[in-house]
């Protein structure tokens, strides 16, 4: 496995896999078992392996501490090693923007709702930085978790809407024995939270089943919330939109997806469900 600083050496060290698959796995380091589930799907699906390691400053807001994400790039390349990565690039900041930013993005709308309400900008950051590394590596396939259902809609938007030359991969949440989706985030709860916490996928499982069979909309989610908050949890959004346009009142020939994040005392979780 070797590790790549600057875009310079990137070129030069995958010029000769040009003619064979690349899968790309983006992260923001602190690798953990999510990354891992990315990971092992590239592998089994690629001749090349390449994790990106980059905490990107344009995707954090005035609000959001950069200096405090975590960072542990040791730990990391140990974690890829034993996921037999072929490649890290993990690039300074001035390495990516220079020392003028570069050309920025409006994700349109769809950015600036749900998770992006609370968080504007955050996706504009997300497409600059993803588009950068998929000009840069020129992967067969990227890998983004199913869980970030916003995140990936907008950038499977962008890959259709600018072209470009992949396979964006949608990868299934991966989830504790009740459904909850994993999260480092799910250690945070109390042990009561924890037991309530299933309540999300619950509610999500059976919207869908509901909405597949014809009920009305409006209904369905009505009912989902007021599962929802029968716990201790406060409902954040719970939404039913196209896929990946998100979009509200879907069409019968789109995608589908229900999304919604929930609140406990000091824990916000988000799940989804997408079909057809």
């Amino acid at each position: 496995m070797k590790i790549i600083e600057t875009v310079a050496e990137l070129k030069e060290v995958l010029q000769p896999f040009a003619i064979h698959s690349i899968g790309l796995v983006p992260t923001m380091g602190a690798l953990h078992e999510g990354h891992a589930t990315l990971i092992q799907q590239a592998r089994q699906e690629n001749d090349v392996v390449v994790v990106s390691i980059f905490v990107n400053p344009t995707q954090f807001g005035p609000n959001e501490d950069f200096d405090r994400y975590p960072r542990d790039l040791d730990g990391d390349v140990k974690k890829c090693e034993d996921w037999q990565v072929d490649f890290i690039f993990a690039p300074s900041v001035e390495e990516i923007y220079g020392s003028h930013g570069g050309i920025t993005y409006d994700a349109g709308p769809a950015s600036r709702i749900l998770c992006g309400a609370s968080r504007p900008g955050h996706f504009n950051g997300v497409l600059q930085i993803v588009s950068k590394l998929f000009m840069l590596v020129q992967p067969t396939r990227a890998y983004f978790g199913q869980k970030d259902a916003q995140q990936l809609a907008l950038i499977e938007t962008l890959v259709r809407d600018y072209y470009f030359p992949l396979e964006i991969v949608p990868v299934p949440i991966v989830r504790e024995e009740d459904g909850l989706a994993k999260s480092s985030r799910n250690v945070f709860l109390t042990p009561e939270e924890r037991q309530e916490a299933v309540v999300l996928s619950q509610a999500l499982t059976l919207a869908k089943a509901r909405l597949q069979d014809g009920e009305e909309a409006a209904i369905v989610l009505e009912q989902a919330r007021k599962k929802i908050e029968e716990t201790s949890a406060k409902v954040e959004y719970l939404e039913y939109l196209a896929y990946p346009d998100l979009q509200r009142a879907p069409k019968a020939d789109e995608r589908k997806i229900l999304m919604a994040a929930i609140r406990f005392s000091n824990v916000r979780l988000i799940d989804n469900e997408l079909f057809d």
